[in-house]
């Protein structure tokens, strides 16, 4: 008699996680697509039920920011004063002194090659034309990175010191870093009013956290030894913080004044958006309004040669102890003064220079050039990104694909093959036991034909919430429904939706060329010698420097949003890419190429799968990055959050301002947890 086994049967609970959440997404997407008919509010959520959260959140602040206002007028008086010293200090200085200071400093931190950034730095600063406005605005970051490293230390002692608050310290940091820039300056713009004293104001609070975060790791790294031995010494705790474990976490505490000053720097810049005040950022808002793109690359680069000088000297001040001889430092100071003297009466006027007016002329002229003689290959390239590929991931191939863009019309049937193509992919896929992946696929092609400006609300938020279960758990997955559902109900669904389109469009983008050029780069060194002063050259430049130079080439529009967006979102995943793939432990390399690997085999196998945590904590800062370009970018035609905040900042709509900032901010935390949810699991699965 011949027993036949029972063969197990697949069942629900033989599916992994992703594909449970893939499936139950899919379903409901499809049962929102077909019941759209009959029930319209499945797609689009009604009016009526929206909750005026926008206008009670304004209501609350208006009665809020006006009760504390004659405090926070008094605060802005005091701070005037010292604003006004830095001004007139570095203002009424003569400018040789001043470029023999930093050339000095230059020489103390780094030697010769330090001293020679710093000097052509300022000469180029000085010749420039734009001395007087440059040193408004050092006298903006004079003031307020003291007020954000006091404020930043203190935050991160406290949490230090008192465990308890630790966590809510952090989420309070977490929040303020993931709210967008423009939407700090509402308030502020109702508090203070408009002038130099906002921006000082809204840098000190934008360059706060990061002190506030490295000053808490500094402390958390301290050996536990140093700390025994502090204890054992029979210090008091004022003793043991101050005299032992701040000096012992300097390192890391300096990381964070350098984070602290670009971000001050760059914080600047945007405030000249409400400052109306002569700094340097108020001259690039100005020539790029005028459309004097020569001016504003000018100005723009002046802002660059600032950001890097304070960024390498910065950066050497907390990374290299080595000091350079102090008589040269004399020298040079004593060099500078004694020119002043001599040329006294000779001296020029910085503001009259016009040294390299020329350039800016060549620029224009240059551009005017460029686009009169490739005009048609730049407008076909913008329209062709635009019609075939941004709009159809905005709207979908059932509103995108018009006679007009693509050349014919975009039919029922066609939706129906497309689906059907979609269906037998993922047939294939699960056949060859990629289940998961068959099922997203279908996913994909359901997004793609309806727009994810169209997405029903329903599948938005299954989706957030399956994802939200596999990185994280049921934890993450209920968070992310709750806080989208704040978005949902308060009306500004739509924009979210229009924002997370952009948004995710660079970041896929930059996920795509960024990792392939970091993966060159860990496979060719020559590569990374080329690439490497690019990514530190970007990643110094502020924000607002990244529109100039798609605004002189393709003008205002989404698709100059977009390469903005990407050029400031794609050094992260370059950076993360190269570094997890070039940093496989050598024991696993050892063992691969005895076994008879190939490179290709061994890029495979071994190196992408150590490096996968690595690249998407790479992935997470590139979406950050690409939340925080979107708000700037509304400058330069954006829709969504973006130009809500934009807007709100024009209007002084201080409730519009913080909720459409608040719901960027959502989408980034959410965003941000799923990553790291992903790379904590990826981590665990190689054991590290």
């Amino acid at each position: 008699m011949t027993v036949v086994a029972d063969v197990p049967r697949p069942t629900w609970m033989h599916l992994t996680a992703g594909a449970q959440a893939a499936l139950i997404t899919l379903i409901v997407g499809a049962l929102c697509l077909a019941l759209e008919p009959h029930a319209p509010w499945l797609v689009k959520w009604p009016a009526s039920w929206e909750v005026p959260a926008t206008q009670w959140v304004g209501t609350f602040l208006d009665w809020f920011l006006n009760a504390i206002k004659p405090a926070a007028r008094l605060f802005s008086d005091l701070m005037a004063h010292p604003m006004d010293w830095a001004n007139f200090v570095l203002g009424n200085t003569p400018w040789p002194i001043l470029i023999g200071l930093v050339t000095a400093l230059g020489w103390y931190l780094g030697g010769l090659p330090m001293a020679a950034l710093g000097f052509l730095g300022l000469s180029f600063v000085l010749a420039s034309g734009y001395w007087a406005e440059s040193m408004n605005t050092l006298a903006l970051v004079a003031v307020s990175v003291p007020v954000a490293l006091i404020v930043g230390g203190a935050i991160g002692i406290l949490a230090n010191e008192v465990p308890r608050v630790k966590s809510a310290v952090q989420a309070v940091l977490d929040i303020m870093q993931t709210v967008p820039t423009f939407a700090y300056l509402t308030p502020l713009l109702l508090l203070f009013g408009f002038g130099p004293v906002v921006g000082l104001i809204a840098s000190a609070i934008y360059a706060a956290p990061p002190m506030a975060r490295n000053v808490m790791l500094g402390l958390e790294r301290v050996d536990p030894e140093i700390k025994e031995a502090a204890i054992m010494s029979g210090g008091t705790r004022f003793q043991q913080l101050f005299q032992v474990e701040i000096p012992a976490a300097a390192t890391q505490i300096m990381v964070g004044v350098n984070q602290c000053l670009m971000a001050a720097l760059s914080m600047v810049i945007i405030a000249a958006v409400i400052g109306g005040f002569n700094d340097i950022g108020w001259e690039v808002l100005l020539t790029m309004r005028k459309a004097q793109f020569g001016e504003s690359l000018l100005a723009g680069m002046v802002i660059v040669v600032f950001a890097v000088v304070i960024d390498r000297m910065s950066g050497t001040l907390a990374t290299e102890r080595k000091r350079h001889d102090n008589r040269v430092v004399w020298a040079v100071l004593g060099f500078a003064v004694l020119f002043t003297l001599l040329f006294w009466a000779r001296l020029p006027n910085p503001s009259e220079l016009t040294l390299l007016d020329p350039v800016a002329q060549a620029v224009d002229s240059g551009l005017t050039t460029f686009t009169q003689n490739n005009g048609p290959w730049l407008d076909s390239l913008k329209n062709n990104s635009m019609f075939y590929v941004l709009l159809p991931l905005r709207i979908g191939l059932s509103q995108a694909v018009l006679p007009f863009t693509w050349g014919f019309q975009w039919t029922p049937a066609m939706s129906f093959g497309l689906f059907a193509a979609g269906a037998v992919i993922a047939l294939l896929m699960a056949w060859r036991g990629h289940l998961t992946g068959g099922l997203v696929t279908l996913i994909l092609i359901g997004m793609l034909e309806t727009g994810i400006a169209n997405l029903p609300w329903p599948f938005v938020l299954t989706g957030a919430a399956a994802l939200g279960w596999v990185a994280g758990g049921w934890r993450l997955a209920a968070l992310s429904v709750a806080l989208l559902s704040t978005i949902l109900i308060s009306g500004l669904w739509e924009r979210a939706l229009l924002s997370l389109y952009l948004s995710g469009a660079a970041v896929f983008f930059c996920a795509v060329v960024g990792g392939l050029i970091g993966l060159a780069s860990a496979v060719w060194s020559p590569v990374w010698k080329i690439v490497r002063p690019i990514c530190d050259m970007l990643q110094t430049i502020p924000l607002f420097v990244f529109l100039i130079p798609v605004l002189m080439v393709f003008q205002i529009g989404e698709f100059s949003a977009f390469l903005a967006i990407c050029a400031y979102a794609i050094v992260p995943m370059i950076r993360y890419t190269r570094h997890g793939l070039v940093n496989t432990p050598d024991e696993m390399m050892e063992a691969a190429i005895s076994s008879g690997a190939t490179e290709w085999q061994i890029m495979r196998d071994v190196r992408a799968p150590y490096a996968a945590p690595t690249i998407l904590l790479g992935l997470n800062q590139t979406i950050l990055y690409a939340f925080a370009m979107l708000v700037i970018a509304a400058l330069i035609g954006t829709t969504g959050l973006g130009q809500s905040i934009y807007l709100a900042l024009g209007q002084a709509d201080v409730g519009l301002g913080i909720s459409a900032g608040a719901a960027m901010a959502i989408l980034a935390l959410i965003a941000d947890r799923m990553v790291q949810g992903f790379a904590e699991e990826r981590r665990k699965a190689l054991g590290l």
